[in-house]
């Protein structure tokens, strides 16, 4: 089975780092990833955080756009939940007219940050649609299609690129799987989320069976992970460390999941609903690119996907840099690339 690799990077500011060095790596990355044959490299979303630099992926993209020449680049994902459909589509059809045929747009529905920055970013907004009404409007004006009796008819989110940006919707559940068959758009579960592989083969089974195939399109999933490769077991284990993360599930049936127990501390003090803490171990999929290459060929198999989004969060960046290069030795043979 052919394999595509793609990476997503968060831009983590590691301790003793500061922000600037943080982007100088995603720079870093992004073109090793285009040298290596990835077929495309996504930045996140994140607010109100100290170890994480990435909190406006719009901007980011375009100077990754200019610093690259041919690999895709794009957002895992836009916070949709937080902003206009419209100004959002104006802003990657920016990007897309910029650089034709190499921007996707990727959008999830996490808060991406904590109570504060979520009344911050919403500050003197209606109230919210739900999600799948703004990927609907959200699509529409990235292709400008709004039909005669839209209460906006005849409006444009200019400029119109020749190739509109591809859109994604980014999910860690079977509701988000949902949601992305019945728009008839690609769908990017995010293992490293949701961190059971089950609810994610599940999730997948799902998407492409209900996937809807009325305006000519075909499923397309991916899945989003933690890889983390090293020369031997035991340093893959040693890079990996003995992280935890924290899920946080809300009285109101939402979850919410943080790198941190101190995060989650803080989440649930800005908020106002009742909770209640599970501290989990990540799903890492680390080792020797020989063992890397037989779990991803395994879930490759068990969930019917052909590309995987990868991220690698250790430190030092030369590890990070390594662990890329030896994914892509461990796919020489069967990768498909740019």
């Amino acid at each position: 089975m052919a394999i595509t690799i793609s990476v997503l990077d968060q831009s983590p500011i590691f301790p003793g780092e500061t922000p600037e060095e943080a982007f100088q790596h995603t720079v870093k990355l992004a073109q090793l990833s285009e040298r290596l044959g990835f077929r495309r490299f996504w930045v996140s979303e994140h607010h109100d955080s100290e170890q994480v630099a990435g909190s406006s992926p719009e901007v980011l993209i375009s100077h990754l756009l200019a610093k690259t020449e041919r690999i895709r680049i794009g957002s895992g994902g836009i916070m949709l939940q937080h902003y206009s459909p419209y100004k959002v589509a104006e802003n990657f059809n920016v990007l897309a007219t910029l650089a034709p045929g190499r921007v996707d747009l990727g959008v999830g529905r996490a808060p991406g940050g904590l109570p504060r920055s979520t009344q911050a970013l919403r500050q003197g907004g209606e109230e919210a649609a739900s999600l799948t009404d703004k990927i609907i409007e959200l699509e529409k004006y990235v292709h400008n299609r709004l039909e005669a009796d839209h209460p906006l008819f005849g409006l444009k989110a200019g400029p119109t690129p020749g190739t509109p940006p591809g859109l994604y919707v980014l999910g860690a559940s079977v509701a988000s799987a949902e949601i992305a068959a019945e728009l008839g758009l690609p769908y990017v579960f995010s293992l490293f989320i949701g961190g059971d592989r089950a609810v994610a083969v599940e999730a997948i089974r799902v998407y492409q069976s209900r996937f809807d195939t009325s305006q000519g399109k075909e499923p397309q999933a991916i899945l989003a992970l933690a890889v983390l490769v090293a020369e031997s077991e035991e340093e893959a284990r040693e890079l990996a460390g003995a992280h935890k993360l924290i899920r946080i599930h809300l009285a109101s049936g939402k979850t919410l999941t943080v790198a941190t127990r101190e995060q989650a501390e803080e989440f649930t003090r800005q908020s106002t609903e009742a909770f209640t803490l599970e501290e989990r171990e990540p799903e890492i999929t680390k080792g020797t690119k020989e063992s890397v290459r037989e779990q991803l060929q395994a879930l490759a198999k068990a969930s019917g996907v052909e590309e995987f989004i990868v991220t690698t969060n250790v430190q030092p960046f030369d590890k990070r840099v390594r662990s890329f290069e030896l994914l892509r030795e461990a796919f020489a043979e069967v990768l498909t690339t740019l």
